[in-house]
């Protein structure tokens, strides 16, 4: 029994019941990670190819988002999990958001889509911390490239502090009057932040970026998304798409997947697999592997994502205005540099959201920074299993002294940073309790004795099964995760098929 759904720019062929025992591919998961990997496989796999999806959730259409956020009725908003219900979090004062719904976190990103630095995959060679990643950047490069074409990226248009071979696909946002003054002081260090809120209209997009401030559901869907984005996978003939269906285990025996077990309906199913990929997050992917079996001691291990602080700068004399989109753009002035051999490195992203000093003719003069440092993976942050297959346990003790000495020195450092501003002065306001970014967990390393998987995403011991995501990251960059996770997925299966 086969259903669809279709609206002015989306359409896919859902499956109730499964066609086949066994596929040739069997992804689990929609979101970035899996949907890239997938618009790679299909394009090399041969018509006859057989491929089944089993996601958790189910499609929530934007229009009906934006329904519920109006307060109106839709009979979409209880289909999925909120993500609190959806673990045990030992630790509550931290949050970990995620969708568990058709396009992952596809449908509550906010688009930010800086590439890494080279640097950033040499974090032991160059500065002695952590590990290195076992590629580089120059691995990457074509499908950073690829993923901004499929995501019609605004970015700079001039030099940047990560190397490109060609322009972004759309022009960039508009700076506000500080960030003109902060480009002119620091050149390639202070850019455009590179975006997938469209800056132009995008064919599947129903407008450019508003400037809302309210990006995880964007008011006028001009972020991509996986619903908006036009990539087609799930609607290709080989494709079959189950909602619904919760992972729980994988069948692990002489060092391969055999088969893949599920939840739908309140009963348990199974399906076999020639080549399983597993596309959840970082929580969920080390939840069905340690329900599967997997000794390696890495996973589970080491989950994590960056620490934020937000910065208010109040200003004297002048005007934050101007800017057409929620963050403008990405300072590199404390990033990269020796200082990495002691303390971790932040990124500044200039915020266009509407603050207001509450003192009369100086409404305009504040701008916020949100400061984003990297982070360590710690074994005593991990994934644990519970009674419930479906509900994992997070544990959290806390960032590194890595990441805490640089919030410190951060501190002294970006008055300087500054210092080309009439700045009043500067408040730092509560650590946000969550970047969203849920990393770690099966890291990638060269050998099993480092890691989980390879620098193809295989894991090591179970040789037809990929691990898709954050989860694989070897460690945990101030840069926004979402279009590495995706150049990864096109790199893995570009490389494997």
């Amino acid at each position: 029994m086969q259903s669809k759904y279709c609206n002015h720019h989306f359409y896919i062929q859902k499956t109730e019941l499964v066609k086949y025992n066994s596929y040739d591919l069997v992804v689990i998961g929609t979101g970035f990670a899996s949907t890239f990997f997938l618009k790679k496989y299909l394009s090399k796999a041969p018509a006859s190819a057989k491929v089944l999806v089993l996601e958790r959730g189910y499609l929530y259409p934007h229009a009906e988002r934006v329904k519920e956020q109006r307060g109106e009725q839709t009979p979409y908003a209880k289909l999925n999990i909120p993500y609190e219900d959806a673990i045990i979090n030992e630790t509550p004062e931290k949050h970990w958001k995620f969708q568990s719904a058709f396009g992952g976190s596809s449908n509550c990103w906010f688009g930010c889509t800086p590439r890494f630095l080279p640097s950033d995959f040499k974090m032991k060679s160059l500065y002695g911390i952590a590990s290195d990643w076992p590629l580089d950047y120059d691995d990457l490069e074509s499908y950073y490239t690829e993923v901004e074409e499929a995501m019609s990226i605004s970015g700079p248009s001039d030099e940047t502090p990560f190397p490109r071979k060609g322009p972004y696909p759309q022009p960039p946002h508009e700076f506000t009057a500080v960030d003109k003054v902060l480009k002119q002081k620091w050149g390639k260090l202070y850019i455009n932040q590179p975006t997938a809120r469209a800056r132009m209209q995008v064919k599947g997009r129903a407008g450019i970026c508003c400037g809302s401030a309210i990006c995880q559901l964007c008011p006028v869907d001009a972020k991509f998304t996986i619903e908006n984005s036009g990539i087609g996978v799930f609607r290709d003939s080989r494709v079959e798409l189950l909602t619904g269906a919760a992972v729980h285990q994988l069948d692990l025996q002489q060092n391969r997947v055999r088969a893949v077990h599920y939840e739908k309906d309140g009963s348990d199913h199974q399906v076999n697999g020639e080549v399983v990929a597993l596309g959840t997050n970082a929580i969920f992917n080390a939840n069905i592997l340690l329900n599967s079996g997997d000794l390696n001691p890495f996973t589970g291990k080491g989950l994590g994502e960056q620490f934020g602080l937000q910065t208010l700068v109040y200003l004297d004399n002048m005007e934050n205005v101007g800017g057409s989109t929620w963050v403008n753009a990405n300072g590199y002035m404390l990033y990269d540099g020796e200082h990495r051999k002691e303390y971790a490195a932040c990124m500044m992203e200039s915020g266009n959201y509407p603050y207001f000093r509450l003192e009369r003719g100086k409404w305009r003069n504040i701008i916020s920074f949100r400061m984003i440092f990297e982070d360590l993976p710690q074994e005593r942050n991990y994934v644990a299993t519970t009674r419930d297959v479906l509900k994992p346990a997070v544990h959290f003790a806390g960032i590194s002294d890595y990441t805490s000495k640089a919030v410190e020195k951060m501190k002294v450092n970006l008055p300087k940073v500054l210092s080309c501003l009439p700045v009043e002065k500067i408040e730092y306001l509560a650590p946000y309790d969550t970047e969203a970014h849920i990393m770690g967990t099966a890291r990638m390393s060269k050998t099993a004795s480092e890691g989980v998987v390879d620098k193809h995403l295989i894991h090591h011991q179970y040789r037809n099964l990929f691990v898709l995501g954050a989860s694989s990251f070897t460690t945990f960059t101030p840069s926004n995760p979402t279009l590495t996770l995706s150049a990864l997925s096109l790199h893995a299966a570009d490389q494997a098929f």
